[in-house]
């Protein structure tokens, strides 16, 4: 579903510096991978490159035979839309909206049928345990809470490869774990490709893999 072949990326100005080179990585549907890595080696960095928010220097992203580094932001912006979803650390949540009004943010960018959307929006929330929570404004929600509404509006829209950067790193241990275990078993049942950047060796130990990045690029570690 995602090919990486031999990226790289650099930044100019007056200290130049190689973030990494030759960084290689398949994922298939389903699959579930954590990226690791000291602070600065370039995790979100590479992270942005898969999702075509930055353009690498070198190197090749093929994602469901589309190679993103041919298309121009236009294309990018509506596969992105279309194909990826996306949790981080801050939530994101829209304090204005409903919760169900959140979720349902990404089908009203690809226009989706009102009575679809509801659908598929109470679906998510049941399947992420907020299924009474829908009419609830954000403020009443702890952290953990909000990172579900994160997780339900990423997979939503069915989309093909998810990008989780430290989805933890706002929530306190118990919070954390939940979510976890969540996103793991959401990118499982919905048959999704599953990058998760985390420094965390507990976040990593969820996923089917870990690799470390380095400025040399992508390693397999053995999971414990």
């Amino acid at each position: 579903m995602l090919r990486v072949r031999a990226l790289s990326k650099r930044y100019g100005g007056s200290r130049p510096r190689t973030v990494f080179t030759g960084v290689d990585l398949e994922i298939s549907g389903g699959d579930y991978v954590a990226v690791m890595g000291e602070s600065g080696s370039g995790k979100s960095t590479l992270l942005n490159l898969v999702a075509g928010l930055d353009r690498p220097d070198s190197g090749s992203i093929v994602l469901d035979q589309i190679e993103l580094t041919r298309l121009d932001d236009d294309a990018l912006t509506l596969l992105r839309r279309e194909r990826m979803g996306f949790v981080f650390q801050a939530f994101h949540i829209l304090p204005y909206l409903s919760v169900a009004q959140n979720v349902a943010l990404p089908l009203s960018l690809l226009g989706v049928d009102h009575d679809e959307a509801r659908r598929r929006v109470e679906a998510m929330l049941a399947d992420v345990g907020l299924g009474e929570r829908g009419a609830s404004p954000p403020s009443e929600l702890s952290g953990g809470e909000l990172q579900r509404v994160a997780i339900a509006r990423a997979l939503v829209h069915g989309p093909r490869l998810v990008l989780a950067d430290e989805p933890t790193g706002n929530l306190d241990a118990e919070s954390a774990g939940q979510v976890l275990d969540l996103l793991r078993g959401q990118v499982k049942t919905h048959g999704a490709a599953g990058i998760l950047v985390t420094h965390s060796p507990v976040a990593a130990a969820t996923c089917d893999r870990t690799l470390m990045l380095t400025q040399r690029g992508l390693s397999e570690i053995a999971q414990r």
